[in-house]
């Protein structure tokens, strides 16, 4: 019979039995009810499960797990966290770590094999933490009104696919110390009546708490986002704030008037202390401001860096060009080991904070650029492609930049790199291309793009910078055919 005009086999509110075969890339469970696809989320391969249908569309059904007739040995533990199945931080609480680990790898061969074509890819198994809690040093926290008192405030983490917030006074990932002033932050708002901000009528005052805590140093940031320009007895509040711990290091003050679910606004105000709290990824330094992007797993990001280094094999000749540097976090490892390091951001906040780091760090190797990665560097193709021009390009401190890079390293956004980026990386012809993810399926778009340009696309290293939920970081190494 012809797909189009297949009759679809389960409706709305139907209880079904069906057996787990494999998990999505949000790690729901998927089966096959009378060959057509249903995805169950908390359901593991494996099992055998009573569900209910909540909603069909033509080529696909969700359901509700209801009841587990039959358990996945080995695979399915109890939840460390009570409200785990309504939360929508942790996906994979009810998965043993290891079944994690393997899932995460068969994530990143199926999207290789699937997007990619990708066959012959060496894919590493995953590689994980020896303690996968308590790992993230950011905590953003919605704020809201307490449905049985007016004058209450909440704070916790949205539901699944909702903006419906899940009260919690701890969370099993975060670092204590996040828990513990997030909750401290509102009791004190609630004692000074700052109203929460209601999304549906865009009125009340506090959006969010935002607390980053360095795991090296432990000084700890927080950022009150707020739907408005100031806060009541402000003075007040801010001395309150500081005294709950001597590791406070900065408070700051957020401005987002905008209809949005977008945390920040534009403007932020430093309230108490600096603008940058400071923390170590191996030896190096950064400071971090309350905007600056930071991975949130510490512990991982060294050895996630530590990879990309490996990849890039530099002997200290090499100019090499980092691009969406961020606050210069590659970069600066990267400047260890290589002759000249050129970071390109959009941000120009991040910008500020990775000159300051290098800085701070007395690396002198390596230049920064406020610019759209997909648009400097070929400008600088451009300028250095040509076998008959002689021109340099010099940065605003007169470093020349006069040799095309020997090693591009790429940590792009979800969305992956652009088309125009990709296609000069294949024109510059660099040796080595490091590829740093966060999602699998642009990586395996990319790298198929990069080695229909004449790169071998070598290996892959999953790492588990976020454990118990379904997401999975990727560092690859790609090498000239040619070479």
């Amino acid at each position: 019979m012809n797909k189009r005009n297949q009759v679809i086999p389960v409706a709305k509110n139907q209880i079904i039995e069906i057996t787990i075969h494999a998990l999505g890339h949000e790690g729901q469970g998927i089966g096959k009810y009378n060959d057509f696809t249903v995805f169950v989320p908390e359901a593991l391969p494996g099992e055998t499960v009573e569900a209910k249908i909540i909603f069909v569309k033509k080529t696909f059904a969700v359901a509700k797990l209801m009841d587990i007739i039959s358990t996945s040995e080995g695979n399915r533990v109890t939840p460390a966290c009570t409200i785990a199945k309504r939360c929508g931080g942790c996906q994979l609480q009810h998965m043993d770590y290891q079944a994690q680990l393997a899932f995460k790898r068969q994530i990143v061969i199926d999207n290789l094999q699937r997007i990619g074509k990708l066959t012959d890819v060496t894919v590493h198994p995953t590689i994980g933490m020896d303690n996968p809690w308590n790992y993230r040093n950011k905590a953003q926290v919605p704020i809201g009104a307490a449905i049985d008192n007016e004058a209450g405030l909440v704070s916790g983490f949205y539901a699944i696919r909702s903006h419906e917030i899940i009260p919690m006074d701890a969370c099993n990932i975060q670092h204590s110390y996040n828990d513990e002033l997030v909750v401290e932050v509102r009791k004190l708002a609630e004692k000074h009546g700052i109203t929460a901000y209601d999304e549906s009528t865009h009125k009340g005052l506090l959006r969010h708490v935002v607390i980053r805590t360095a795991f090296k140093t432990d000084e700890v940031m927080i950022v009150l986002v707020i739907n408005g320009k100031s806060l009541p007895n402000q003075g007040q509040l801010v001395q309150e704030i500081a005294s709950l711990s001597q590791n406070i290091k900065s408070i700051c003050l957020n401005v987002n008037k905008e209809k949005t679910n977008v945390i920040f606004g534009d403007e932020t105000r430093v309230l108490y202390g600096e603008d940058k709290i400071f923390d170590y990824i191996g030896d190096i330094r950064f400071g971090i401001s309350a905007r600056s992007f930071y991975q949130v797993n510490p512990v991982q990001t060294e050895v996630l860096y530590a990879k990309a280094l490996e990849y890039a094999e530099l002997t200290g000749e090499e100019t090499v060009i980092d691009a969406y540097c961020g606050i210069g976090t590659i970069t600066l490892f990267l400047a260890k080991k290589a002759k000249m390091v050129y970071g390109v951001e959009i941000v120009p906040e991040a910008i500020e904070d990775a000159r300051y780091n290098a800085e701070i760090n007395g690396v002198d190797n390596v230049e920064f650029a406020v610019a759209k990665a997909e648009e400097w560097i070929p400008q600088l193709y451009k300028k250095l492609g040509n076998s008959d021009s002689n021109d340099t390009d010099k940065d605003e401190r007169g470093h020349e930049c006069n040799s095309l890079p020997e090693v591009i390293v790429v940590d792009p956004p979800r969305k992956g790199c652009e088309q125009e980026l990709l296609d000069t990386i294949i024109a510059m012809k660099p040796e080595r291309v490091v590829y740093v993810s966060c999602n699998p399926s642009t990586l395996a778009r990319d790298l198929q793009i990069l080695v229909q340009g004449g790169y071998e696309a070598k290996e892959v290293q999953p790492v588990d910078m976020f454990p118990h939920t379904s997401h999975v970081e990727c560092c690859s190494l790609l090498v000239r055919k040619d070479n």
